[in-house]
């Protein structure tokens, strides 16, 4: 996910300060990796530099002046193009799984002990994932589907691969 963008999303709602932008990402995205309050400002920085936003005065406080931040004209256009732009899904040629299975082949090793212990890891994630949906929020049951379908389409290629190993094996056995 592309962190400035969010921000600069949330900002566009109304001017706000740093900690409250902070605090709305980790509510709507940051439910299980909140952003360090110091990667906020660097970026809030970064889209000053960029003109995207800009500061609407500080206000004193008991500590540092308190800075407001509002949307240009040029950070609703970024943030438009952004959000209407759709994004190319990963192709993950070059996946770990992937390489341990080759690897494993070309060293005589068990791949399909390999494939069976990724198997049983993925299903202790669906299940957890599974169990975290119950009692969720609709924002928390939309996050653990789409772990959940990620989580079974690697299940589908590991089956597919289990059932391809022997021909795999005489593939990619040096010559």
């Amino acid at each position: 996910m592309d962190n400035s963008r969010a921000l600069l999303g949330l900002l566009s709602v109304e001017p706000t300060y740093g900690y409250d932008l902070k605090h709305d990402y980790d509510r709507h995205f940051g439910r299980r990796k909140p952003l360090a309050l110091g990667q906020v400002y660097s970026t809030l920085a970064r889209m000053i530099r960029d003109g995207l936003i800009q500061t609407l005065g500080a206000e004193a406080g008991g500590g540092p002046d308190r800075k407001r931040y509002e949307v240009t004209a040029a950070g609703r256009e970024i943030l438009r193009e952004w959000m209407f732009t759709p994004d190319v899904p990963s192709d993950t040629l070059q996946s770990n799984l992937f390489a341990k299975t080759v690897i494993a082949l070309l060293v005589g090793d068990d791949a399909e002990a390999l494939l069976d212990a990724q198997r049983a890891e993925h299903m202790t994630r669906m299940r957890e994932h599974t169990r975290a949906k119950r009692g969720a929020d609709l924002v928390d049951v939309l996050l653990h589907d789409h772990a959940l379908f990620h989580i079974e389409a690697d299940l589908r290629w590991i089956e597919l691969t289990g059932a391809r190993l022997g021909e795999l094996r005489q593939t990619v056995r040096p010559s």
